[in-house]
């Protein structure tokens, strides 16, 4: 959430930063007149209570004296009348300050491109030799069904399109995957494990960002207590601190989370309908970290090696985009997206994101620190990383290991974990 004082003194600047993201957020100007309003009623409201309790004063004076009290209390009642109503006037401007403040996305680095959408998105550098073969490669899921290790058809039968079934070496490839991006993670970057929650409430969704305007992709449970399917681990990771105050000497915090994520990908329709690039429920291994401002854009450096890490290790071939204005998501100020290179694409596809909301995500979740005791508390930086998506890694290492019999060579790095060399 955007700061209101800052929108407030700086509203035309705001309102020209956020516009490069491709929408019009003239409305804001609109929320300033009607934060101005609330200000002037919060004034009205404070010299009411006081001259109430000015006149309140009097009563027990005039009671002694034996004077009539029946106006003063009068004009008691009618100051009541005053503020009760000055107070709903107050909550109506609250409430339509904060959903404009929510519905309104993160004001993009100055220093990343400016653009439209996609298409203008800057490569800033490729890794990894692309993979040459001397027969014409298959796409994963048909290499998934030779080998038998995905099925869609009874995956569809059980839940709906867009589910699948690991079997065989295909579901000792995910956990395998899986475990060795934790290990990588915790015990060579530094992180600390999180098994989270898998479902989470409405709170949490709105501190993070995904509400209110992603929710029609949640997966909402029927339940009384406004509860959801969690649709990254980045939703119940960053609200560990919510409404809480940490102490300077706890930052940074750095964790690694493994969830089961569910999207309903409503505004996917059409899109990556064959394979698992584009699933309801997928495996993800995220990387989460809370910091002081001042350290935020280093420690975003720092989990974007860490997320290229995993790709290094299993010697896939990675490009690496930093995104433009247009592109960015809602929550973040700055986003690198990591792209591996699909040969059945002919083309690099997202793998993961790795992305700074500067304190965004905290003040929409009130999660702040003190320097020390008598200093004022300040909103915490949050990020947020892929480490990566486990789904589109199998994907990678099944179309660019790949031999001409359709079986599978395992990475050298995977082999502890799978127990074998090859998939076949």
């Amino acid at each position: 959430m955007l700061d209101i004082k800052m929108i407030r003194e700086n509203t035309a600047e705001v309102i020209k930063k956020l516009n490069t993201r491709g929408d019009d957020f003239s409305y804001l100007y609109d929320v300033v007149k009607k934060d101005e309003k609330r200000r002037e009623i919060i004034q009205k409201i404070d010299q009411l209570k006081a001259k109430r309790n000015e006149i309140s004063k009097k009563v027990g004076k005039y009671k002694r004296e034996g004077k009539d009290v029946s106006d003063i209390l009068a004009s008691i009642e009618d100051q009541k009348t005053k503020i009760t109503t000055l107070q709903e006037t107050l909550e109506g401007l609250d409430t339509f300050i904060q959903q404009q403040l929510l519905r309104t996305p993160n004001i993009p680095h100055k220093a990343i491109p400016i653009g439209k959408d996609e298409d203008e998105n800057i490569e800033l550098k490729k890794v990894g030799n692309l993979p040459h073969f001397n027969f014409e490669p298959k796409a994963h899921w048909d290499l998934a069904k030779t080998l038998d290790i995905l099925d869609f058809e009874r995956a569809a039968k059980i839940a709906a399109s867009r589910f699948v079934i690991y079997k065989g070496l295909g579901a000792r490839l995910e956990r395998a995957l899986i475990n060795f991006m934790i290990d990588l993670h915790v015990e060579k970057h530094g992180y600390e494990e999180l098994l989270l929650p898998y479902i989470v409430n409405g709170a949490s969704m709105t501190a993070s960002g995904q509400f209110p305007k992603f929710k029609d992709d949640a997966f909402a449970l029927q339940d009384k207590r406004d509860l959801y399917l969690n649709p990254t681990a980045e939703v119940p990771a960053i609200n560990l601190f919510r409404d809480e105050i940490l102490k300077a000497e706890d930052l940074p915090k750095h964790y690694a989370a493994f969830t089961t994520a569910f999207r309903q990908e409503s505004g996917s329709a059409g899109r990556d309908t064959r394979g698992i690039i584009r699933l309801h429920q997928f495996n993800k291994v995220e990387l989460i970290k809370f910091v002081k401002p001042e350290d935020s854009y280093e420690a975003l450096e720092a989990m974007l090696a860490d997320s290229e890490a995993v790709l290094k290790a299993l010697n896939l071939p990675y490009r690496v985009i930093e995104l433009c204005s247009g592109d960015i998501g809602f929550t973040m100020a700055k986003t690198y997206d990591i792209e591996v290179y699909l040969p059945s694409y002919e083309t690099y596809r997202e793998i993961g994101s790795i992305s700074n909301a500067e304190d965004y995500q905290a003040r929409r979740g009130n999660m702040r620190f003190k320097r020390d005791t008598d200093s004022k508390a300040e909103y915490i930086h949050t990020l947020n990383g892929s480490g990566l998506a486990v789904g589109r890694t199998v994907v990678a290492i099944m179309e660019n290991y790949q031999l001409e019999d359709g079986s599978i060579v395992v990475p050298e790095v995977l082999r502890p974990y799978m127990k074998t060399d090859i998939i076949n």
